[in-house]
């Protein structure tokens, strides 16, 4: 009985000492970040503003100034101009693509071109490091010449590995003890979820984002999978525009003109295989995916 009590009481103060390492590594990996943060804050302010002058370049521009670059929120900046120009969009996108490549950290990103005008969206487009998720938009129409202010949103990022290399071995362990010690108290009754709906005559893997139907496959983007999956849950029923929305872009940010009808649209196709199965506007309210029987 003894030994047993000792052996518990030494499990504990295992379990704990790991917590409490965990917890500690946590603290040094903000305050170690902090600094880094701030350094790559500025570079990335600088990258922006170089956007900036070679957007002007490009239009013809060699005088007018591109204004300190706005901060709107932790991931979001806004590039400011003090005069009209104009662009054309296969030059800005090369030209935002070939500078923030300098950025480790942006992958992931979203672009939106607005004239302050009248605050309307002109141009937008996205970047995912899963080149397949990217949408970019009517390369070839030159842009007039007008007011424009240039906003790019990126995807947050978590702590840096390369730089904190030597602290995520720690966080790693403590974090698999603590795991599997949590774990094992765990209920192993739940119900396994399903990757795989059946929608008419095709089968939707959600997991491998894949069509099947009649020994054909379909590939699916990670968007188009994400799109279907909520409506695979609730067929025949009608899904609010702002729904979808919120629940496929809410991480990213800005939601781009009218990127929720393009997948859409590249969505509804691919379900042709299967004349049953469409995926119908619900005028006023939002989107339906229609089976019939």
């Amino acid at each position: 009985m003894l030994y047993s009590r000792n052996f518990l009481s030494e499990k504990y103060k295992y379990q704990f000492s790991l917590t409490a390492l965990l917890f500690v590594a946590i603290i040094c990996v903000a305050f170690s970040t902090n600094d880094n943060e701030n350094f790559e804050s500025a570079k990335r302010e600088v990258l922006l503003r170089s956007i900036g002058h070679e957007l002007l370049l490009q239009s013809g521009d060699s005088t007018s100034r591109v204004l300190p670059v706005k901060k709107i929120a932790e991931n979001e900046y806004e590039i400011q101009f003090e005069k009209e120009f104009s662009f054309r969009p296969e030059n800005l996108v090369k030209t935002i693509e070939r500078l923030l490549s300098k950025d480790s950290l942006a992958t992931d990103y979203i672009v939106t071109v607005v004239n302050t005008q009248n605050s309307s969206v002109v141009y937008g487009y996205t970047i995912s490091k899963d080149k397949k998720d990217d949408n970019i938009p009517c390369l070839g129409r030159i842009q007039p010449k007008a007011h424009y202010n240039v906003n790019i949103k990126f995807k947050t990022s978590g702590i840096n590995g390369a730089e904190n290399g030597y602290l995520l071995p720690i966080l790693a362990i403590a974090g698999i003890v603590i795991f599997r010690s949590v774990k094992s108290r765990k209920s192993f009754s739940s119900k396994k979820h399903s990757d795989l709906f059946v929608l008419g005559k095709i089968q939707f893997d959600e997991k491998n984002r894949k069509l099947l139907i009649d020994g054909k496959t379909i590939d699916l983007t990670a968007t188009e999978s994400r799109l279907l999956h909520i409506f695979a849950i609730s067929p025949n029923k009608t899904i609010e525009r702002n729904r979808l929305q919120k629940e496929i872009w809410e991480d990213e940010g800005v939601i781009v003109g009218r990127s929720l009808d393009m997948f859409i649209s590249k969505l509804r196709k691919k379900l042709e295989v299967d004349s049953n199965v469409n995926i119908v506007v619900v005028r006023g309210k939002g989107y339906k995916l229609e089976i019939n029987s």
